[in-house]
């Protein structure tokens, strides 16, 4: 038997391989531990991407594939899963499945597979909009070509427009220009037809004092109450459309939904109380810095802010420097447009507002949101109003043809001067060529930088949308044309020639106008109205401080 000092050198020989037993088990553990928490990880990110990827197997064209993109969905559109809000996403994985046939098409899409896409690319139909609220349809009437329109059009479908009613004429309405329009889904063009012009004639409007003062003068007068006469057809539009609210815009004027929790006019609309009839966006006028722009929707990021969203001691402090010797702050009108909610008894009241016949409409003026208008943006904007206009270049014919004072003073200098003469003019009064006095009103609040209309047709020039709607339209004429070739039946040709009445461009000038044809005797008797609000400059230095244009 062992004794006790046996004893005591045993306990002393055997505790170090009892501890180092107990540190290796330790750090083995540890060890299964650290694997676990790194291969836990590891294992759930590998189980979303396998679920991620056979979700996604089922797409075959990246183009035609669009995420829905929480940042431009408006709350409280009842948006669908598989519905998907006209603006930009970020367009799908650039891998195919393998043995996928890829088109030119195809190729280009993989390329731009981190740029801006579009759910209107190549087949894409509008059916998803009839869930969204609210509908909102825009008015215009416009001479401008395609290349002038489509962009316009396309960038307030992205931010929410659903309809579009064109009044068109001139290079509108031609045959190329109008072919394409008509084929694109929510357009619906009308011609100003003789027929056109003895509704209009017939209309209540036209036979109201509140517009009167309009009538029988050339130009500016003449354009102001044909879109009063148009946006009194599309109110009826609308209403058998079912939209919600409308709005007139001209083609050089883009709607800057700024001040939403999305760049999206619908949201901007879905928010607004249910009292209020109607919504005014103050306008902002671009400031070209060049002179030798040629697309003014991709090219102008400056633009001057309006009187109503500057404080004014900004306004009139810096009202010289702004104006830089031209006749007011603005080049052209600073009264804005409106938006109003379809409603009954509502009427245009002139080309910037609308009104009711029953009531005073409750308006409310957006704090952010603006009209970007782009005037005398390209150069060639001074001849192309004046070969419109038939007015003398004198200081008192021209107040015939036009309502504002710059464009007066434009119209004379275009008809007199030389080319020259004329660029250096434009130079000095239109383009912004003053680095230092641009640094100086862009840190006061004056001028200010918007990328967003800019960048968004940029993408839409870049997705295809444009030139594939172009391209869609000859398709779908040639082949028309060749199935008509084939039918040549009497019958069949007068179908032909009854079906597009309204191709035909009248230039008939003197019997189109002032709009209407015939002299209307108005009694002074008449029911008064509130007389059509024009376009108005923005007050001026010496203007007393109610004239801050409300109306």
């Amino acid at each position: 038997m062992p004794n006790y000092y046996q004893q005591q050198q045993h306990h002393h020989r055997s505790t170090p391989l009892l501890s180092s037993s107990t540190s290796s088990s330790s750090s083995s553990f540890t060890s299964k531990l650290l694997l676990l928490l790194t291969l836990l990880p590891l294992s759930l990110a590998l189980l979303a991407f396998v679920l991620q990827w056979k979700g996604d197997s089922g797409l075959t064209d990246p183009a035609n594939t669009a995420s829905s993109t929480s940042r431009w969905a408006p709350h409280g559109s009842h948006l669908q899963s598989h519905e998907v809000f006209p603006g930009m996403e970020i367009s799908s994985s650039s891998v195919s499945p393998k043995g996928q046939h890829f088109s030119q098409s195809d190729c280009l899409s993989l390329g731009r597979s981190g740029s801006p896409s579009f759910p209107y690319y190549r087949d894409w139909k509008l059916d998803f909009e009839i869930n969204l609220k609210p509908k909102i349809c825009v008015t215009t009437s416009t001479s401008a070509g395609l290349d002038q329109i489509l962009p316009w059009m396309f960038y307030h479908k992205v931010i929410g427009v659903t309809t579009f009613f064109l009044f068109v004429e001139g290079k509108a309405a031609s045959p190329d220009v109008s072919k394409v329009l008509e084929s694109i889904p929510g357009v619906k063009v009308i011609y100003r037809t003789k027929e056109l012009e003895e509704q209009q004639a017939k209309s209540r409007i036209w036979n109201e004092t509140w517009l009167s003062s309009f009538f029988y003068k050339p130009c500016n007068y003449e354009l102001f109450v044909k879109q009063s006469l148009n946006m009194e057809m599309a109110i009826v539009m609308a209403r058998d459309a079912g939209m919600d609210w409308i709005l007139h815009l001209d083609t050089d004027e883009l709607i800057h939904p700024a001040g939403g929790r999305e760049y999206s006019l619908r949201q901007l609309l879905l928010d607004v109380p249910g009292n209020v009839d109607m919504v005014i966006f103050p306008n902002y006028e671009s400031s070209v810095e060049r002179d030798d722009i040629k697309d003014p929707f991709s090219e102008v990021s400056m633009f001057k802010k309006n009187y109503d969203h500057l404080p004014k001691d900004t306004y009139f402090g810096m009202y010289k420097e702004s104006t830089r010797g031209n006749p007011n702050y603005f080049l052209t009108y600073g009264n804005g447009k409106s938006v109003a909610r379809i409603q009954d008894h509502l009427r245009p009241n002139g080309a910037h507002r609308w009104h009711n016949y029953m009531k005073s409409p409750n308006e409310i003026k957006l704090e952010e949101a603006a009209v970007l208008h782009y005037t005398y943006a390209k150069f060639s904007d001074l001849t192309s109003r004046r070969d419109r206009c038939g007015c003398k270049p004198t200081k008192e014919d021209v107040k015939r043809c036009f309502m504002l004072e710059f464009d007066r003073s434009a119209f004379i200098i275009a008809s007199t001067a030389t080319e020259e003469e004329m660029l250096n003019w434009y130079r000095e009064h239109i383009v912004w060529g003053d680095k230092d006095l641009k640094i100086k009103l862009l840190r006061k609040g004056i001028l200010t930088r918007i990328y967003s209309p800019m960048a968004i047709i940029q993408g839409l020039r870049e997705s295809g949308v444009l030139s594939s709607v172009i391209a869609s339209a000859q398709t779908t004429l040639s082949k028309k044309k060749f199935l008509a070739s084939i039918d040549s039946s009497n019958s069949s040709r007068a179908a032909a020639s009854q079906s597009l009445p309204s191709r035909k461009v009248d230039n008939r000038s003197k019997e189109h106008q002032a709009t209407a044809r015939r002299v209307l005797n108005i009694e002074a008797n008449e029911s008064h109205h509130e007389a059509a609000v024009p376009p108005l400059s923005p007050p001026g230095v010496n203007d007393d401080d109610h004239l801050l244009i409300e109306a």
